[in-house]
């Protein structure tokens, strides 16, 4: 049927769209249990840490490089990595309440097996270059602003978004939704950004949530 007056309004709940950031909310930071794994703490650094992603990308490949270490060695490191306690339990709740989709600066060759974890959940993330020996030589980011330039687009298209993270790089998305938290954050980010609510706890999220849907 065309949508007309005879037909009915869709319903609120799905013109909502819960955007989730990845790394520190539903599993633990890859790149720290990499350094963890590979015995170089200087890779413990994140988005927690350093605002600039493509600065940091950057400095991660050179310490990659001057290692002698690739995907492969990342990607081994990965499989061992299950999602922090309680996540998937957390997301198929709120599967069952509105649309999610997870968006991320990690990159697909990091991003696939973690999310049959999870329940193949919808990940909107990057790619990495990479070279036949497996060295990672950069990276393509699927748009500027990856996460603000998605959600602005949700938001284009109709959807009203709500969003959480824990990272600077989250803060652009949670300002511009109608609705966002910082989740397992630092408490410089909570500090600076006294406006978003803050959790640690995955049913704190979900209640906060579920108010606003």
């Amino acid at each position: 049927m065309l949508q007309g007056e005879d037909t009915p309004a869709r319903e609120d709940k799905a013109m909502n769209i819960v955007c989730l950031d990845m790394e520190g909310v539903l599993v633990p930071e890859i790149w720290i249990a990499f350094a963890q794994a590979s015995g170089i703490p200087e890779l413990k650094r994140t988005t927690r840490d350093e605002p600039d992603y493509n600065k940091l990308m950057k400095w991660r490949i050179g310490i990659l490089k001057e290692h002698g270490l690739g995907l492969k060695e990342i990607q081994q490191v990965i499989s061992t990595i299950d999602p922090l306690p309680g996540a998937k339990e957390f997301l198929d709740e709120l599967r069952d309440l509105s649309q999610v989709v997870i968006l991320s600066d990690t990159f697909e060759q990091f991003a696939h097996p973690l999310m049959k974890k999870l329940g193949m959940p919808s990940i909107f993330c990057n790619t990495l270059e990479v070279a036949e020996n497996g060295e990672i030589t950069g990276y393509k980011m699927r748009c500027a602003q990856s996460k603000l330039s998605t959600v602005k687009a949700l938001q284009s298209i109709g959807f009203e978004t709500i969003a959480a993270g824990d990272s600077y790089n989250d803060l652009g998305m949670i300002r511009a939704s109608k609705a966002g938290f910082l989740f397992k954050s630092t408490e410089k980010i909570i500090a600076d950004n006294p406006d978003f609510p803050a959790f640690e706890e995955f049913d704190e999220l979900l209640f906060a949530i579920r108010k606003v849907l």
